[in-house]
């Protein structure tokens, strides 16, 4: 078995190094730290539950008015449109650190089952949508009797 010295320049290190610095950028960019080259929309998360009767939708829209959001209901896919307008001018203050993020966003989500478009209700509380999206009658888990013999 041969020994090699190691050193800091030798082009394994060398290579590592390199992608070490591309992915900080990378993550640098997409935390929105400073000097981060990349603008990035705002994106609201969203959790969505299944019950054997309905779907419902969360969605975290802090700051965005409700004027400002549009449900829509196309076959078995929801669609959520808005917009978080920014507060202000951008000629006034001086900033220290400008991390939120602002603009329209578009959202969709095929539920995968046939649904009732005419019986879904939203409602906002707290910054946070709600959207109940019942589901068809054919969707419904029936539970069926066995009978014996």
């Amino acid at each position: 078995m041969q020994v090699i010295r190691w050193t800091p320049s030798a082009p394994p290190m060398r290579d590592l190094l390199t992608m070490h610095q591309e992915m900080n950028r990378l993550f640098d960019g997409a935390c929105g730290r400073p000097n981060a080259r990349a603008t990035f929309a705002f994106v609201p998360t969203v959790e969505i539950e299944e019950t054997p009767e309905q779907f419902v939708l969360r969605m975290d829209l802090p700051g965005v008015a409700q004027k400002d959001v549009k449900v829509h209901v196309m076959g078995d896919t929801l669609i959520i449109r808005g917009e978080r307008r920014q507060e202000g001018s951008e000629k006034e203050g001086n900033w220290l650190r400008r991390e939120r993020t602002y603009g329209t966003f578009e959202r969709s989500f095929t539920l995968g089952a046939p649904v009732r478009a005419d019986q879904v209700k939203a409602s906002s509380r707290d910054g946070v949508l709600e959207v109940s999206v019942p589901k068809a009658e054919e969707a419904r888990v029936r539970e069926v009797e066995i009978k014996i013999g």
